[in-house]
């Protein structure tokens, strides 16, 4: 893995950068063979004494992304690591569960297993429990915030009046708005 550690209001200083590459190369361990990805890890510090860590890992048949806040930079990046690990073991399973459904072996992971996961159990968290039918109402992006509010969701999924295609708004963490439209 190439790492580009960059700072937002914070130098990074070599101790820095060595922990989180440090911290961060441990997830090679998760794959067969040696990882050829650019690792995006990038850490900021707010005014009001908190750090954030967003580490993003592309590669070819799986994107790795995770943020995690803190007010120590050292404990954010254990907590983005561990969340990195929970996804690569979710993917896995569900990768190995199709292969075996399909009987063709292709092995993207290795067999590592670690200490905290229990032999032979695996996370069936992609199991769809619910689902939900219904007329988009074509409206506004401030329309559908409004509507997401009322009903206390957070995202609400709508069609544009302007251009009739399917759009999304979120709550974002900061408690601000996003919005998801689809590319022409």
């Amino acid at each position: 893995m190439r790492y580009n550690v960059r700072g937002e209001n914070i130098e990074i200083t070599p101790a820095l950068r060595e922990y989180a590459e440090k911290k961060i190369g441990k997830l090679e361990r998760y794959f067969e063979e040696s990882v050829d990805a650019n690792v995006n890890v990038n850490l900021k510090y707010y005014n009001d004494q908190e750090s954030k860590i967003e580490v993003t890992i592309p590669m070819t048949d799986l994107v790795l992304r995770a943020e995690e806040y803190n007010q120590d930079m050292y404990a954010a990046i254990d907590l983005v690591v561990n969340k990195l690990e929970r996804q690569i073991r979710k993917h896995k399973t569900k990768v190995n569960r199709k292969l075996r459904e399909q009987g063709t072996p292709k092995f993207v992971f290795s067999n590592f297993q670690p200490e905290d996961a229990a032999p032979g159990v695996e996370d069936d968290g992609d199991e769809v429990v619910r689902t939900k039918r219904f007329n988009l109402k074509p409206m506004d992006s401030e329309e559908a915030i409004l509507q997401m509010d009322m009903l206390g969701h957070n995202f609400f999924v709508y069609t544009d009046a302007k251009s009739n295609k399917t759009n999304v708004v979120y709550k974002r963490k900061d408690g601000k708005y996003g919005l998801i439209e689809p590319q022409v």
